[in-house]
Formats: C-alpha cells, sequence, structure tokens
C-alpha cells in the first residue's frame, strides 16, 4: 500500500486529499463520500453556502460515510457564522484557503479538528506552520480555482523546506498516478487533487461543464484576475489570488478591468441565471492545466484506487533504475 506519514495523521489508507470543489454548482455531498470511502480524504466545500446549508451538507455527507472527511472554508471572503457551523459540526479536518488566521487554527483544535492551510509561498507556509496547523497544502499555479504564480515543482520543495517536519501536500497539475509519485519525490507526503475529481461520476457539475474540461487543452487555461471582481470581497488576511479558468469568448474582459466594473451587475445576473440553469459551463469553466490529460470520466472511488496503483508501480519502477 502506498502510505505516507500524512496517511496516519489523518486515518486515510491513501494519500490523496480531494479538492473541495466550491463554486457555483452544488456541492457534491456523493463525490466527498465516494472519495472518503475509497480510502482518502474527501472534501466538503462551503462558498456560497449559508450557515444552515452547511450544517445540513455535513449531516449528509455523515450518512454516506463514517471514513474521515475535511470541510472547507476560505478567507475570499470569510463568513463567520459559515465557520462557527463548521466549529460546531467538528469534523474530523478542517481546511482553509485564500488567506490564514491563527485564531481559526485553535477554535479548529479547540472543537477536535485537525486544521490544513492551503498557501501559495514558502512565506505563507512559514507564517500558517507558525500558526499552529496540521498539514500544508502548497498550490502551484497551474492549480484550479483561485491561486498564485509558482510552479507546483518550484514550489513544493521550498514549503518542504520551509515547514518541516510539517506533513505537504503538493497541489497543481496532479491528476495520475505519475503526478502523484512526483509530489512524493520532491519531499510532499500526499496529493491534492481537484480538476481530475470534475471528470468523476460523482461531481455534481452538469454534464456540459464535464465535457468542457475534457475537451481543454493545457495551453487554453488563463488566470482570470477579472473575475475577482463578481465574488465577494475578501477579508483581512486574504491572500492576492485568481481563478484558473478555460479560455472562452468570456475572457474577453481580461485586463479590461474599468469596464468590466462598469458592467459588473449585468454580469454578475447573467451569471446567476446560468449558475440557476445549469449552462455556467458556457461562462466560466474552472480547471486546472492539467484538464489536457484528462480524457474520461471515472467513479471517484476508480480515480483514487487508479492513482495510487500507478503511483506505486511508478516507485517501484524508479527503485530498479
Amino acid at each position: 500500500m502506498l502510505l505516507t506519514p500524512l496517511c496516519s495523521l489523518l486515518d486515510i489508507n491513501v494519500p490523496i486529499v480531494q479538492g473541495a470543489l466550491g463554486g457555483p454548482w452544488p456541492p457534491s455531498i456523493p463525490l466527498a463520500a465516494a472519495v472518503s470511502e475509497a480510502g482518502a480524504l474527501g472534501s466538503l466545500p462551503t462558498a456560497l453556502r449559508s450557515a444552515e446549508q452547511v450544517g445540513e451538507d455535513i449531516a449528509a455527507l455523515r450518512r454516506l460515510t463514517d471514513r474521515p472527511f475535511a470541510v472547507n472554508h476560505t478567507m475570499k471572503p470569510f463568513v463567520e457564522d459559515v465557520f462557527a457551523e463548521i466549529v460546531r459540526a467538528a469534523p474530523p479536518v478542517v481546511s482553509f484557503a485564500l488567506g490564514f488566521s491563527p485564531d481559526l487554527v485553535k477554535r479548529a483544535h479547540d472543537a477536535g479538528s485537525l486544521f490544513v492551510q492551503q498557501v501559495h509561498s514558502a512565506a505563507q507556509a512559514a507564517e500558517a506552520a507558525d500558526g499552529g496547523v496540521d498539514v500544508i497544502i502548497a498550490q502551484g499555479g497551474e492549480a484550479g480555482g483561485f491561486g498564485g504564480a509558482p510552479s507546483t515543482m518550484v514550489l513544493v520543495p521550498q514549503v518542504v523546506d520551509a515547514v518541516a517536519p510539517l506533513p505537504v501536500v503538493a497541489a497543481g497539475g496532479i491528476a495520475d498516478g505519475r503526478a502523484l509519485a512526483a509530489a512524493l519525490a520532491l519531499g510532499a507526503q500526499g496529493a491534492n487533487v481537484g480538476s481530475r475529481f470534475i471528470a468523476s461520476e460523482e461531481a455534481e457539475l452538469s454534464n456540459g461543464y464535464k465535457a468542457c474540461v475534457l475537451a481543454a487543452r493545457s495551453d487554453e487555461t488563463l488566470r482570470a484576475d477579472f473575475i475577482n471582481h463578481l465574488v465577494p470581497p475578501s477579508s483581512e488576511g486574504a491572500y492576492p489570488a485568481a481563478p484558473r479558468v478555460v479560455q472562452n469568448a468570456f475572457e474577453e474582459w481580461q485586463g479590461r478591468d474599468n469596464e468590466f466594473q462598469a458592467m459588473r451587475d449585468k454580469i454578475a445576473d447573467r451569471m446567476r441565471a446560468a449558475m440557476r440553469d445549469g449552462t455556467v459551463h458556457e461562462l466560466m469553466v474552472i480547471t486546472g492545466e492539467v484538464a489536457g490529460s484528462i480524457d474520461e470520466i471515472l467513479p471517484a472511488g476508480d480515480i483514487v484506487r487508479r492513482m495510487a496503483t500507478e503511483a506505486e508501480a511508478v516507485l517501484r519502477g524508479l527503485g530498479r533504475t
């Protein structure tokens, strides 16, 4: 079995963490359950969810699995009543992104939860380590969602060195066992996987959205800074970041901040309508550069098992060279 110290800490059997697919779609509770049932760590997003909805989501996930899982929140924006509900529910793991506050770590620990912090630089990692987090996710710039600039290959070793012996999980560009093995070779103890799970049977995204991810080439994504004008403002302590999306006509707004601001309300209404009718993929498809190597939709459990098996084979092969 592919076991690392991270597995013992999180009580999982495979060193894979599912990236929380938060955004303009349902929270994919079946996906988190399937990943956890396969021996990895499923994750539940809280973006755009009320405190009441988050409480219901956590309860629903617990009905589907008794395995460990994470509940994710962010500093873009930080919503106090949502975080309070997460702490009240005391999930095995609280994961946090797009900013940091040591007070949140203490609150999670007081509830009996482990705290996992996502970062985009070695300096952010050192701050989080000093703040008492249990695990660091080092997310490279090729990742989907909101992120920074340094690539995974560059960032992960720097973070590992900055926070040793704290466990580090690599994120960005990881969709198969070869990439998982590479993450371990860089000093990480596991991988955070987001885009690959978009193309899973359990992900509650439209078939059109999944088809866009399958069709995307790696050179067809970009960091869409203008989308920051659509989302709620960052809270104090937030990291500068922008989402990675597949290029389409909507990206005509890139670099046209003043015009976008003038049209913001109309564009936001259009986005909300697309979220309601399942056509949001016609405006925005959030995914990482690794979409170029994703070519089929699989059950989430199969994705976990295939990645682990491939990584073991790669590492055994390297041992013979």
